[in-house]
């Protein structure tokens, strides 16, 4: 998935009230640009980071930036818009090239299910068993080569993994997609000791038959690409170093 205009680098200056964050260009211009991202950001949003912007000239946009990724001090990036990962998935998993998920004839996003919930893709094939894939977007790393989810308490992920176990236990595919927006990351955990309560619920849907898969992600200034496999590393192992 290419950005729709190039971006321009800027340094950060500080991101507030969840969605805007203040950052200055390399010309010297201060400017306010749209953060895509309800979460945390934990360790994203340090004043000083060099990140990138894509500039838009719509009228209809308040604002005429929007932060896309950050760029590390060892030259890897982080994507920090949560919505690309659904639309580079659906893209994918349609022209079937989601290692294990390759197959389904029809591919739909956003189907309602269980209680007020919505999937975000749901696969279907005739003669094999529907897929219900919930996909997360996974920025935090606190350890070199490691990523973790999530970055702060989410109920709301604890409850899409209760979720996908009634899948689960009615007889469909259950998949828990972690997409890690990170170029230096090569395997995933739970982040249990942010959010004990996402990790129990994790293990409570593991028991329940839901499958588990995350990938990486290329990324550069030009876009956000699907990367290759990764492993997803148990909790115990990964605090235990």
């Amino acid at each position: 998935m290419r950005f729709q205009t190039p971006l321009v680098p800027a340094v950060l200056l500080r991101r507030y009230k969840r969605f805007l964050a203040d950052a200055r260009l390399e010309n010297g211009r201060e400017v306010t640009a749209h953060v895509a991202n309800p979460g945390s950001m934990l360790g994203l949003k340090d004043p000083g980071l060099r990140i990138w912007l894509e500039p838009n000239d719509d009228p209809k946009r308040k604002l005429k930036f929007a932060w896309r990724l950050v760029e590390h001090e060892d030259g890897a990036f982080t994507g920090v818009d949560t919505g690309v990962p659904n639309r580079m998935l659906r893209a994918a998993l349609e022209a079937g090239q989601v290692a294990g998920l390759e197959g389904y004839a029809a591919v739909r996003p956003e189907v309602r299910y269980g209680e007020k919930s919505r999937i975000d893709f749901l696969l279907e094939s005739e003669g094999r068993p529907d897929a219900y894939v919930e996909v997360k977007s996974v920025t935090l790393s606190r350890r070199p080569g490691l990523a973790e989810f999530p970055d702060s308490v989410t109920a709301r992920g604890a409850k899409h993994l209760a979720e996908l176990s009634a899948m689960a236990r009615a007889g469909h595919r259950a998949v828990m997609l972690y997409l890690v927006q990170r170029t230096d990351c090569a395997e995933v955990t739970l982040a249990a000791d942010l959010d004990p309560a996402y990790a129990a619920a994790f293990a409570a849907a593991r028991e329940a038959g839901v499958e588990v898969l995350a990938f990486d992600c290329a990324i550069s200034p030009e876009g956000v690409g699907l990367g290759g496999a990764l492993p997803f590393t148990d909790t115990q192992r990964a605090s235990s170093g």
